[in-house]
C-alpha cells in the first residue's frame, strides 16, 4: 500500500509542478525506453496524430494539453507552421497531408516528453512519468509535498467556487468548467468537460489572428468589447478573472467559456478592421 501511495504522489508532483517538469525536460531518452517513437522523415518532429498514437489517446486529448499549457509546450519546442514555411516543410515531410491543409502543429522530442508529463489519461504517459520519477529517483520529499499541497489547493478552490456560485458572483458555466477541472486534477485524471464549457481568454482567441506587434492593442480592444457584451448578456455581471503572466507580470485576465464564443466573434467583427488580420492557426494542424 505504501508503495502505491508513493507512486501516486510522484505522479502528482510531475503533473502539478512545472519546476519538476523543467527538471526532467531533457530526459528525452526516456521516450524510446518506454515505447518506440516514430518521427517524421526529418527525424526531429512529430505531428499531433503521431504524438497521439505514441500515447495511445485521441488527437483531441493532445490538443487539450497544448491549449491548456500553450506557453510551456512552446518553450519546449512546440510550434505551428503556416504559409511558405508550411509548404516547404510539407513538401519534404508530409507527403500524405490533405492538399487543403495550410498549417501543421509540430512537436520535438522535448515537446513530446512535456506532453507526457502533463497527459493524465494515457497509460503510456504514466509509464513515462514513472520512469522519470521512480526509476531515476529525482523526486525529493519537498517536491512530493508540493504536489500534495497542490491537491489540497484544488479542494480549497472547489469550496471557494461553491460559495461564489451560491451568491451569484460568477458565471455558472465558468464555475462548472473549473469545478470539473479541479476534480479531475484531484483524481489524477484528464478533465471531462463539455467543449462548450472549455475556457477561453482574449489572448487565446487572438492567437494566430493578428501580428505579434498588434497583439497588445488588439487584446485591449477585444477585452473591453467582449466584457461589455458579457455584462449586457448577464445582467451587469463582470466576467470571472484569473491570473495570467503578461510580459513577465501576473495580471488579472478575464476568462470566459466557449458558450460565450459568439461574443468574441461579434467583438472581433467590430474591431478587426483596425488590424492586419492573419489566417487563423489550427491547434491540431495537419496530421
Amino acid at each position: 500500500m505504501s508503495s502505491m501511495i508513493s507512486d501516486q504522489s510522484n505522479e502528482l508532483v510531475l503533473t502539478e509542478s512545472r519546476t519538476m517538469r523543467a527538471q526532467t525536460a531533457d530526459r528525452v531518452d526516456v521516450l524510446d525506453k518506454v515505447k518506440a517513437l516514430a518521427l517524421l522523415p526529418d527525424g526531429t518532429h512529430a505531428t499531433t496524430d503521431i504524438v497521439a498514437g505514441y500515447y495511445e489517446v485521441t488527437s483531441a486529448a493532445i490538443e487539450k494539453v497544448v491549449q491548456r499549457h500553450r506557453s510551456e509546450v512552446s518553450e519546449n519546442g512546440y510550434r505551428v507552421l503556416r504559409g511558405a514555411d508550411y509548404r516547404t516543410f510539407a513538401a519534404d515531410n508530409l507527403s500524405t497531408a490533405n492538399p487543403k491543409t495550410r498549417t501543421v502543429a509540430l512537436f520535438t522530442r522535448r515537446t513530446i516528453l512535456n506532453v507526457g508529463q502533463l497527459l493524465t489519461e494515457s497509460t503510456v504517459a504514466r509509464q513515462v512519468r514513472t520512469y522519470l520519477l521512480n526509476v531515476e529517483e529525482i523526486a525529493t520529499p519537498a517536491q512530493r509535498i508540493e504536489g500534495m499541497e497542490r491537491a489540497q489547493l484544488a479542494r480549497e478552490r472547489l469550496s471557494a467556487m461553491g460559495v461564489a456560485k451560491q451568491f451569484g458572483l460568477v458565471n455558472p458555466s465558468y464555475v462548472e468548467a473549473m469545478a470539473r477541472t479541479e476534480l479531475a486534477r484531484m483524481n489524477g485524471e484528464e478533465p471531462d468537460i463539455d467543449p462548450a464549457d472549455m475556457t477561453i481568454t482574449c489572448d487565446e482567441f487572438l492567437d494566430g489572428r493578428v501580428a505579434q506587434a498588434d497583439l497588445g492593442s488588439a487584446r485591449t480592444r477585444l477585452g473591453k468589447t467582449v466584457a461589455a457584451l458579457f455584462r449586457a448578456r448577464y445582467d451587469g455581471k463582470d466576467p470571472q478573472k484569473i491570473k495570467r503572466p503578461i510580459h513577465g507580470v501576473h495580471r488579472d485576465v478575464a476568462v470566459y467559456t466557449h458558450r460565450d464564443l459568439d461574443l468574441f466573434d461579434t467583438a472581433w467583427a467590430e474591431i478587426s478592421r483596425h488590424y492586419n488580420v492573419q489566417d487563423r492557426i489550427n491547434l491540431g494542424g495537419a496530421a
